[in-house]
């Protein structure tokens, strides 16, 4: 396999992940995280639905799923939530100033 093919296969599709919308429900089942316990995170303000009317379907971005994952990880390691929650804040806040210094260059 040449080096080409191979860096094909590892690209990453970010225009398809920029579109991807998902339910709660859907959420629940790729996460493992209760319908419930998502509704509770997002009261809390930690995470956020696209959903802007009262009484739609919750609505939710990759970026929001990535923050339930990792908190989720860090919650299983022992973490409390409020403790997960600022570390994945503070995680994300570093990731997109990494990424706005490398887009200035």
């Amino acid at each position: 396999m040449g080096k080409e093919k191979a860096n094909k296969d590892l690209s990453f599709d970010f225009d398809f992940l920029d579109k991807l919308v998902v339910g709660i429900g859907e959420v629940s089942q790729i996460t493992g995280i209760p319908t419930r316990q998502i509704r509770y995170w997002e009261d809390k303000g930690i995470i956020s639905s696209l959903t802007e009317e009262e009484g739609k379907n919750r609505r939710y971005n990759y970026e929001n799923i990535k923050k339930m994952l990792l908190i989720k990880e860090l919650i299983d390691e022992g973490y409390t939530l409020d403790a997960s929650a600022e570390k994945v804040k503070k995680r994300m806040e570093m990731i997109e100033e990494t990424l706005s210094k490398l887009q200035k260059k």
